[in-house]
């Protein structure tokens, strides 16, 4: 039989004056002989990881806040985690790993940046608050160098953090350990981006100034407009199925330029001072904030621009505070709740607001098509922190859950719950890299793999 069908290249990418638009996967990427064969092409694997500063709200007087009650499969959903219950199948929530390079080890305060700096390391960071920094590459960047030859961006470092973060932010620790999860080596951290806008130009700019870009926002055209001749050859040369993935990805991108837009020309319109306005598109209220950059991940992912990401929901000891569900304390002062029930409930209540929006992204990537099946089969994401009793800056018992498919190499609807102080998180960072075939005999402080994983 000769194969006359000739494949689209999964690294298609359609240009504007000052754009590049990377495409979703379509079934006219798939090689010709996998079609006659029905195969499925290749699913790219993806990565995330999620963190939590402050910790969570655990437990008080019987009441289990993080941590079902339950091991094993048929756990019950405990408060905080009861909206990820749609996606138990897809949901493993582990227990009891102990992140000691986050403890003190003679150095003294500075609990919070360690939580930070070690969480995908699993190093104790050097105190400093100089240049010299010192901590291990990150797990996430591990991952990154074997995808970088694939895709545009080796990683995408995001966080809501504040557009400015200098100097010492904890006791005798720069700012640079607390403001970024993502290490490519033992003294360089990678920084984080805060601004949607600026998350867009990355993503979607042909590399230059983005300036065609910026100038499409003011008038508020959109960056599409400018490669709508690329779009309408291309779609002459995709099938029903094709074209409707294509504009299904165009219209959400479109959608999120337009928030962005939205974003932007109210920013302008403040009256405060310049200096006190929010970043670059960077919306007033959090969860508006968060939604626009899950989106964004969830195009990067889709595109294939990258297949490694790191999310910080903020920094640790900040004074945020979040008037959009009544809670007027900051952050991290609720995270001191002195086992007090009351307070308790406030901090529950924010630890569940951020796993609501941990779900948003997980819905969304659960209704986005990738191959043979969805960016949540073939994405695996690590979400989770480095206290486990924020009151008292515990490192142990520390909260964590994995989500997603891994491609059918991670068995979800259960709850490990590892022994008290005994199982390092190192352990589950080289775990997660076994599940997509990332070999590495060791990270940080590993003493081997997670047994049941």
């Amino acid at each position: 039989m000769i194969i006359t069908k000739k494949a689209l290249s999964r690294r298609t990418v359609l240009r504007g004056f000052g754009v590049a638009l990377a495409l979703p996967m379509l079934d006219a990427m798939v090689p010709a002989l996998t079609a006659v064969v029905k195969t499925a092409a290749k699913p790219a694997e993806r990565y995330g990881f999620f963190y939590m500063p402050n910790g969570v709200a655990m437990n008080h007087t019987g009441v289990n806040f993080w941590k079902p009650t339950q091991v094993g499969a048929d756990f019950d959903f405990s408060p905080i985690l009861k909206p990820l219950e749609p996606f138990r199948h897809q949901l493993t929530v582990v227990s009891g790993l102990h992140n000691r390079s986050a403890e003190s080890l003679g150095d003294g305060n500075g609990d919070h940046t360690r939580s930070t700096g070690s969480w995908l390391t699993g190093t104790h960071i050097k105190r400093t608050e100089g240049s010299d920094l010192r901590a291990g590459i990150s797990v996430d960047q591990v991952i990154a160098s074997q995808f970088k030859k694939e895709t545009p961006l080796p990683s995408l470092e995001l966080a809501i953090l504040p557009s400015s973060v200098t100097g010492g932010c904890d006791t005798g620790y720069s700012c640079a350990y607390g403001t970024t999860l993502a290490w490519a080596s033992a003294t360089t951290p990678l920084p984080t981006q805060s601004s949607p806008r600026l998350v867009f130009e990355q993503l979607f700019g042909d590399g230059g100034p983005a300036s065609q870009q910026r100038e499409a926002a003011h008038t508020k055209n959109s960056i599409l407009d400018s490669a709508i001749e690329e779009m309408a050859r291309l779609r002459a040369k995709l099938g029903p199925a094709d074209r409707s993935t294509v504009g299904d990805y165009l219209d959400v991108l479109r959608e999120v330029e337009r928030r962005i837009q939205q974003t932007e020309a109210k920013n302008a319109e403040s009256p405060l001072p310049e200096y006190e306005r929010p970043g670059i598109g960077v919306p007033e209220r959090f969860d508006d904030h968060a939604k626009l950059m899950f989106d964004l991940q969830c195009l990067a992912f889709q595109g294939d621009i990258t297949r490694v990401t790191t999310f910080m929901y903020g920094a640790e000891q900040r004074a945020r505070m979040y008037p959009e569900i009544g809670l007027n304390e900051s952050h991290h002062s609720m995270s001191h709740h002195g086992d007090n029930p009351d307070n308790l409930a406030k901090y529950a209540k924010l630890c569940t607001w951020h796993v609501q929006l941990f779900a948003y992204l997980l819905e969304k990537m659960q209704n986005t098509p990738d191959g043979d099946g969805t960016l949540l089969d073939h994405s695996l994401i690590l979400y989770g922190s480095n206290m486990g009793n924020s009151n008292q800056h515990l490192h142990y018992d520390v909260p964590h859950i994995l989500a997603g498919g891994a491609s059918g190499q991670l068995k979800g609807g259960r709850h490990l719950a590892f022994p008290s102080r005994t199982v390092p998180t190192g352990n589950l960072l080289v775990s997660i890299m076994d599940l997509f075939d990332v070999r590495q005999e060791s990270l940080g402080d590993s003493t081997g793999r997670l047994t049941g994983l």
